[in-house]
């Protein structure tokens, strides 16, 4: 079994490249059915967040899943691939496992210790079961990520005062306005991200926050939980002019506010400054509203000054986190090798066995009938022969599991035993 991943993120790809890519949750069962339908792709498990698209897949040892997986990526969104190729990344086996630890523990987030992305795994996992594309090999290994991603929140501090991109949202709109306090914020979209961004306002002191959902029920729930009212969904924009900060999350896959619309609203306001955060992926916010004077749009990409600021203050604790993911990474690759070898072992003692049972039934028609004794003295002479015989091929094949090349010498042992035949 090989392990591979094919992906882009924040890092390797803009807002407008990754928002093409993004899956939501009613696509996935046909993207699953399509990925393992191609040659040799028996597990495959999907990770789609505003920051990075993830496919990762369990294959056999002779496939191509970089070329299956990107042309997959390019057929079922319709991206062409010369566009697409350059910022995809391809990481195999030790270094799938190290990254995928990484994103679990946060190191590779846009905010580096903010406990979001642990949760989207952990869904992304689940609707990958759900969906009968995640078997043991995936399942083994990402439960092994959460664990990983527990142990750096235990041992380091990493998670302390931990900020998501929501908070680094807020922080941004702190930084241009000052005091938040009296501020109007309306909130598009009553989503996980838009609960977060409601909860780190209402901790700054804005005590007017409006919510709107295209479920009304879920609008409702939220505005609850922060004071703040609802605002009907088909509405919102004729509310605007009151508004003064608005931070756009909703799963809509087009355009929520167009420029036309911020421009009435600004005319209502008396071009007074309206500050729009669009942490949406794909973007809700026309990105065309930057045009207009007063009229103050960051997108998920622009909160990177932010996040970078975080990120300084958290190196020495992600210092520490990266030893305790290189010695996960060496411990879960030698149980993945363990694992893999494990059947060759069981086939060379089945062998063995095979082979001294067939001695034994040649000697006794021989030896002629034998006293209990002597059969079993007969017995532990030829299971202790077999025994040291095994010995050395077990203990090396058990030693090669845990070295680089090691599937070369474990393939050698199997022809010499002729285990296949």
């Amino acid at each position: 079994m090989r392990l591979s991943l094919t992906g882009l993120n924040h890092k390797t790809a803009p807002v407008e490249v990754r928002e093409r890519l993004a899956f939501d949750q009613r696509s996935l069962a046909e993207a699953f059915r399509e990925l393992r339908s191609r040659n040799g792709i028996y597990e495959a498990l999907v990770l789609s967040t505003c920051n990075r698209v993830e496919i990762t897949v369990a294959a056999d040892e002779d496939a191509d899943p970089d070329a299956s997986v990107t042309d997959f990526l390019c057929r079922f969104r319709k991206v062409d691939p010369q566009s697409l190729r350059p910022h995809l990344y391809h990481l195999h086996d030790r270094e799938a496992v190290q990254h995928l630890f990484r994103v679990a523990a946060s190191l590779d987030s846009m905010v580096v210790g903010e406990p979001q992305i642990l949760g989207q795994m952990k869904t992304a996992f689940a609707l990958a079961k759900a969906c009968g594309a995640a078997g043991g090999y995936l399942e083994g290994l990402m439960n092994r990520a959460f664990s990983v991603a527990k142990r750096v929140r235990t041992e380091t501090d990493i998670g302390k005062s931990a900020v998501s991109v929501s908070f680094t949202a807020v922080e941004l709109a702190r930084e241009i306005f000052g005091s938040l306090a009296g501020r109007k914020v309306l909130l598009v979209g009553a989503g996980k991200m838009s609960e977060l961004a409601a909860r780190h306002l209402h901790r700054s002191g804005a005590n007017q926050i409006f919510v709107t959902n295209r479920t009304q029920d879920r609008a409702v729930e939220m505005a609850e939980l922060f004071h703040g009212s609802v605002v009907e969904y088909n509405r919102f924009i004729a509310r605007l002019p009151e508004i003064d900060i608005v931070i756009a999350s909703s799963g809509a896959p087009h355009y929520l506010l167009h420029k036309e619309d911020v421009r009435r609203a600004l005319e209502a306001r008396r071009n007074r400054p309206m500050f729009l955060i669009d942490i949406a992926v794909p973007r809700n916010i026309d990105p065309a509203v930057n045009e207009l004077e007063s009229a103050f749009l960051y997108d998920i990409d622009d909160l990177q000054k932010v996040a970078d600021a975080n990120r300084q203050g958290r190196l020495k604790h992600a210092e520490q986190a990266e030893l305790i993911i290189a010695e996960e990474v060496d411990r879960t690759m030698s149980r993945l090798k363990a694992r893999e070898v494990a059947p060759t072992i069981v086939r060379l003692q089945e062998h063995l066995e095979e082979l001294r049972l067939a001695e034994l039934e040649r000697s006794r028609a021989r030896l002629g009938p034998l006293t209990p004794q002597q059969e079993e003295a007969l017995e532990a002479l030829t299971r202790s022969m077999m025994a040291k015989i095994a010995h050395a091929p077990i203990t090396e094949l058990r030693r090669q599991a845990a070295q680089p090349g090691g599937l070369t010498s474990i393939d050698v042992i199997r022809r010499i035993f002729r285990l296949d035949e």
